[in-house]
């Protein structure tokens, strides 16, 4: 019986649709003409708020054609599970002449007169990764004004229907759907789209993208944008093509563009990085045999002659140095003399980066029409939450209206909650970070005494030390902590923020952004700062060592140094985090929409419309933008701030980009709503970020070079310690490690075994010898090197915060020609205006207006004279 029912339903909306003979894939209204700018949804459910959510609805839509909106709606009857309505609205032309005022729309007044920039002599070269003219290109470029709807016929106007983009004509309808009010409840006046969503009276509100992403649209009247951008820029086979940034920002407006613009860029600057950096990999790859520290720990008769203090307490046994020759060997590949010159280079890079993104940027804001952009009114209007949950008022000293506000004393304790909250999460990461490093202490011991033990683990026991496997295991765990901590914070964050109310969207978005970043820079980096700066730096010595808690005793560093486990922490999180964070981007929003996508294969386009098809898709929040960035700086982080330690860091980052690029615009364009076109003339805040963590960076690597990698005390012992003149680092391995007489051990120390007898042990560190007056005391040497270092840390940031600052002062942010293009189109645009004032004064002296026109006429050419003059 059921089935009949559908079968039925089916038939009379077969009927239906042949009787109208209009596809409903259409962007149209039914009669084919107006387009459909906007859709508002909602289910018809009859529960004890139904009444009221009519009330509103019958409200909200009488006020939207007050403003001059036209509406169609769709009975539920209509849809494909018979229960949802969906309002259709179009704009006509007197609204959308009237709000372009409104909202300072620049549009075309002449078409752009200024030659085009030299030809790039690489053009031929880079043919291959250029994409079609009308592609890259999709309008003529044009000199533009603000929109006046008294002076409508100095504008390009050849067809009312086309001459605001559907970007901009949903921008309109977005403006008007966010202020139209729609009654008053408990003596307030109530308004704005967002709140109807919030409360369940509306179920959706969005824009229509102009076709499916597979096909073009049947009707000649629709662009399908849409299927352009798919098949030239959201596929991964075109991902060594450019982006279409203009046909991107025609399509979804700037604040998308500028986001695509910036990863596009710093994508293409990761190139030369990642060259330089694998330039370096492979200098350590190819001297790794001439390397005489692994030479000599691999050397039976000095490295297997030296027999090394016991990794832990009573369970581990003494070892001998040749046993971590694979090691060390490996270690090379990124603690060499390479590694300092890739460190100063990046700190140059990064300043090259954000310099020549200033200039990209400039260059955009022309080209766009962004030049005297200010961010819009939408973003500083009062959010819709700050003026419902604010019920006391005071004036506005600028407008002189009455404004709710928040009292200073609920917003010190909002600030205060929220600070300890963020407090709490921060230190709920170092607590999590602690827990690791005592997993490191207590397991440990376990490892080292697994694999003296164990003859299974004999073929690898040169590759995987005690060292490398309690460090493998322990990113492991770090990484899952990461990832757990950072799934709740999201959430507290957004709550958080909340509670704070803030005043305006920008405010929240700012605040959001801080509170995001402070956490993630907290939670992704920790355990990196630890491996770079703490661990195998407060160990102690044989008999008197340190331990955490009075417990665990501080992990050593491999005998090579600690850099190549930095290295594999930063490998594992890096990398794990770029892995899943794709995954979650394509593979979430596509399980999400595969149960809508079954409509589209199971019933012909007539029957399954193209505002159904939409509203069947994931929803682009306003922060999805957020995430985006969020996750590209975090990225930034790791390839700047611990990039002496990690050559091929950039390289990892370029290949994740390039899949990155992909991912983004094919969910963007396949798998989410078309969003509301927003203007953005810049990054916003994340800029200052990135240029803090640029200044972070210099001094960070500085510090890894001298404190975590073995450079500087193999530079002091070069040219102040070494006997051998032929061989200047023979006998360095010998030199840098200490001895320590076997019976001096204390109890909690000792091995339960010495099979072998032996009557010293070797360790890491510059320490006298047991039969020296200042037994075990730090020798000259150790603060020798300790000076070196400071000396370094020094000289090195000095050097390459002077460069920065000099690259920095000696490129300008806006490029000479982008300077002169605005000052011409200003010249032209007022020139422009000026004459067309002048021969509307013309017309009104010729028909006898003579009396208040004279003085204006002789005032509006000394106007122009002055102009020209300037």
């Amino acid at each position: 019986q059921q089935s009949g029912r559908k079968f039925n339903l089916f038939l009379r909306r077969r009927l239906r649709i042949d009787k109208r003979h209009q596809s409903k894939d259409s962007i149209f209204f039914r009669d084919g003409v107006r387009r459909i700018d906007f859709v508002l949804s909602y289910v018809d459910d009859l529960n004890k708020e139904w009444e009221k959510k009519l009330e509103r609805r019958k409200e909200f839509e009488s006020n939207l054609q007050k403003a001059g909106l036209e509406l169609e709606t769709e009975d539920k009857k209509e849809s494909e599970d018979g229960k949802i309505f969906f309002v259709k609205i179009h704009a006509p032309w007197e609204v959308l002449i009237t709000y372009a005022e409104v909202l300072n729309i620049k549009v075309p007044i002449r078409e752009n007169d200024i030659p085009p920039t030299v030809e790039n002599p690489l053009d031929c070269v880079l043919f291959p990764l250029r994409l079609p003219e009308k592609v890259m290109h999709p309008e003529p470029d044009y000199f533009t004004a603000p929109f006046s709807k008294d002076k409508q016929e100095l504008y390009l106007i050849n067809d009312e229907s086309t001459f605001f983009s559907p970007s901009m004509r949903n921008r309109i309808v977005n403006y008007i759907l966010t202020r139209c009010p729609y009654g008053t409840e408990e003596g307030k006046k109530k308004f704005g789209i967002k709140r109807l969503l919030n409360n369940g009276t509306y179920t959706a509100a969005y824009p229509l993208h102009d076709c499916q992403y597979w096909k073009k649209a049947s009707d000649p009247n629709c662009d399908s944008e849409r299927y352009t951008l798919y098949m030239e820029w959201a596929r991964f086979l075109r991902f060594y093509k450019e982006q279409p940034l203009d046909l991107i920002r025609k399509y979804y407006g700037e604040k998308i563009g500028i986001y695509f613009a910036w990863l596009g860029f710093y994508t293409e600057m990761l190139f030369l990085a990642a060259v330089v950096g694998l330039i370096c990999f492979l200098y350590g790859l190819f001297t790794m045999d001439e390397n005489m520290s692994s030479k000599e720990i691999c050397d039976p008769a000095i490295g297997g002659e030296i027999i090394m203090c016991p990794l832990c307490d009573r369970d581990c046994e003494y070892w001998r140095l040749n046993t971590t020759c694979q090691s060390s060997q490996y270690s090379h590949l990124f603690d060499n003399v390479a590694t300092l010159f890739f460190a100063i280079f990046m700190g140059i890079w990064v300043t090259l980066f954000l310099e020549f993104w200033k200039r990209r940027q400039a260059r955009l804001k022309y080209e766009w029409d962004l030049v005297d952009f200010e961010e819009e009114q939408q973003q500083l209007q009062l959010r819709p939450e700050y003026e419902a949950k604010c019920t006391q008022k005071k004036r506005n000293p600028v407008t002189q209206e009455m404004e709710p506000y928040l009292p200073l004393t609920s917003q010190a304790v909002r600030f205060c909650i929220s600070g300890a909250t963020v407090l709490f999460w921060v230190s709920l990461i170092i607590a999590s970070m602690i827990a690791v490093i005592v997993y490191r202490l207590a397991v440990y011991a376990a490892f080292a005494s697994l694999m003296e033990n164990t003859q299974s683990l004999q073929p690898i026991s040169g590759l995987l030390t005690p060292q490398l496997a309690t460090s493998v295991t322990a990113s492991c765990l770090n990484f899952l902590i990461i990832m757990i901590l950072n799934f709740f914070y999201e959430r507290i964050a957004i709550w958080i923020t909340d509670m704070e109310i803030p005043r305006t969207h920008m405010e929240y978005e700012n605040r959001l952004t801080m509170k995001m970043f402070l956490f993630q820079f907290v939670n992704y980096y920790s355990s990196c700062f630890y491996v770079a700066f703490f661990k195998g730096k407060f160990v102690g010595y044989p008999g008197a060592y340190t331990y955490m808690f009075n417990r665990w005793r501080n992990e050593e560093c491999d005998p090579a140094g600690c850099l190549i486990e930095l290295t594999t922490q930063l490998t594992i999180v890096m990398a794990g985090k770029q892995i899943w964070g794709n995954i979650q981007e394509a593979i979430v929003p596509w399980i999400c929409n595969w149960w809508g996508r079954r409509k589209a294969r199971n019933n012909p386009e007539n029957l399954y419309s193209r505002w159904e098809q939409d509203h069947d898709l994931q929803t682009f929040g306003p922060l999805g933008l957020f995430y985006e960035y969020l996750e590209m700086v975090i990225q930034f982080g790791f390839i700047t701030l611990f990039v002496a330690s990690f050559p091929l860091a950039p390289l990892l980052a370029l290949m994740n980009n390039v899949l990155e690029i992909r991912v983004d615009s094919w969910k963007l364009t396949t798998q989410f709503r078309r969003p509301v076109a927003a203007k953005a003339h810049s990054i916003g805040v994340w800029q200052e970020i990135l240029n803090a963590m640029a200044i972070l960076s210099v001094v960070t690597n500085a510090f890894i070079v001298a404190f975590t990698s073995d450079m500087i005390p193999r530079l002091v012992y070069y040219y102040a310690y070494s006997e051998n003149e032929d061989s200047p680092m023979s006998g360095y391995i010998n030199n840098s490690l200490s001895v320590f007489q076997i019976s001096d051990f204390p109890e909690r120390n000792e091995p339960k075994e010495n099979p072998e007898n032996f009557v010293i042990c070797r360790y890491r560190d510059y320490r006298y010898p047991p039969d020296h007056e200042k037994k075990y005391l730090h020798t000259m040497q150790f603060w020798h090197i300790l000076a070196a270092k400071l000396a370094f840390i020094i000289i090195m940031e000095h050097v390459v915060f002077i460069v920065k600052f000099f690259v920095a002062w000696m490129i300008p942010d806006v490029p000479a020609d982008v300077k002169a293009k605005i000052k011409r189109e200003k010249y032209l645009t007022q020139k422009i205006l000026h004459e067309y004032e002048l021969e509307k004064l013309k017309e009104r002296l010729c028909q006898g207006d003579k009396g208040a026109t004279e003085k204006e006429f002789i005032a509006t050419e000394g106007r122009m004279e002055l102009s020209r003059a300037m």
